[in-house]
């Protein structure tokens, strides 16, 4: 299928002259807000800003401290806290019920997910539906239109830019009615002290260096490229009407989310990589669950909703 780049026309180009374009992309900065400095710091993002700031400088010790055991932890951690926590369960299964699980294998999925650092599902959730009900506009959780950064991660400091935008954890009734889902967000700290202490008294420094340091940063800044890289630099195949655009290398890295334009199109599909050499690894676990019966009620987009998302343009795939 031919993919398509979609350009600002005169009109927009003119409206938004006055504003900062970012550097080879179509993406220009109409709104502006102070990631760190000259705004108001709550309690709460301190301590967040202390929780990232930790978990980065103990990654930073990982050439100090590498074992290949402690590589392996880190690698294997990823496979289980990355994909089958964030791009499985918090994002195709709890956020877009593109699939169903059993209960006990979705919140062992869940619960791996909870020790990526990422936030509770319940909050991750909810952010990730308002992201996507407002999209590139001026509601967006982090579109790039507030520039690189805040879409990267300086929206996750500013807990009033959300509270003044979002009625919190309203859209995620289906979560907050469930007594798991109430007491892992509750806890939520624990779990991550309690992983890190398994860690150290399992291999000392260097397991939580790198089972709770590099694991935990690395994983956290390939899910912000998602937010960030894939709405300002990649190609669009799919008029969705927003900056989203499909990145290959975010694609591998993020275990299929990088096919971020597909993803907007079909937000229901748990399938991202919606052509063959789109790797999507985390479609190819979800194909392993179907396989074995554990996997139920998966959506994939069809032929004449893929049509009706196309760009107006002639030899396309599914014409």
């Amino acid at each position: 299928m031919r993919n398509v780049l979609m350009t600002p026309t005169n009109s927009y180009i003119e409206k938004q002259s006055n504003h900062q374009k970012i550097p080879f992309s179509n993406v220009v900065i109409t709104r502006t807000r102070n990631c760190f400095w000259g705004r108001e710091w709550n309690t709460v993002d301190i301590q967040i800003a202390l929780s990232y700031a930790f978990l980065h400088l103990l990654a930073l010790f990982a050439p100090f401290a590498f074992t290949w055991d402690a590589f392996w932890i880190a690698f294997i951690g990823n496979l289980l806290t990355g994909m089958l926590g964030i791009t499985l369960s918090y994002h195709r299964l709890l956020s877009h019920r593109s699939l169903k699980l059993p209960k006990l294998l979705e919140y062992t999925f869940v619960y791996f997910g909870l020790l990526a650092a990422q936030g509770d599902p319940i909050h991750w959730v909810s952010i990730h539906k308002f992201h996507h009900k407002y999209v590139d506009s001026d509601n967006d959780t982090h579109s790039p239109i507030n520039g690189f950064w805040f879409s990267h991660m300086g929206w996750i400091f500013d807990s009033g830019y959300l509270l003044e935008k979002y009625p919190i954890h309203k859209n995620v009734e289906d979560l907050t009615n469930q007594m798991f889902y109430m007491f892992i967000k509750k806890t939520y700290i624990w779990h991550l002290l309690g992983c890190g202490a398994l860690l150290y008294t399992w291999g000392g420094f260097t397991y939580l260096v790198w089972g709770m340091g590099v694991r935990t940063v690395w994983f956290s800044h390939i899910t912000f490229f998602v937010n960030s890289v894939c709405h300002i630099w990649g190609n669009q195949a799919w008029n969705t009407g927003d900056l989203s655009k499909n990145n290959w290398w975010v694609g591998v890295l993020a275990f299929g989310e990088g096919w971020h334009n597909n993803h907007h199109a079909f937000e229901y599909s748990a399938r991202h990589g919606l052509e063959w050499w789109q790797i999507d690894f985390t479609w190819y676990i979800i194909q392993f669950l179907e396989t074995v019966g554990l996997a139920t009620n998966i959506k994939v987009p069809t032929d004449a909703q893929k049509r009706k998302k196309l760009f107006a343009i002639s030899n396309n795939t599914y014409k």
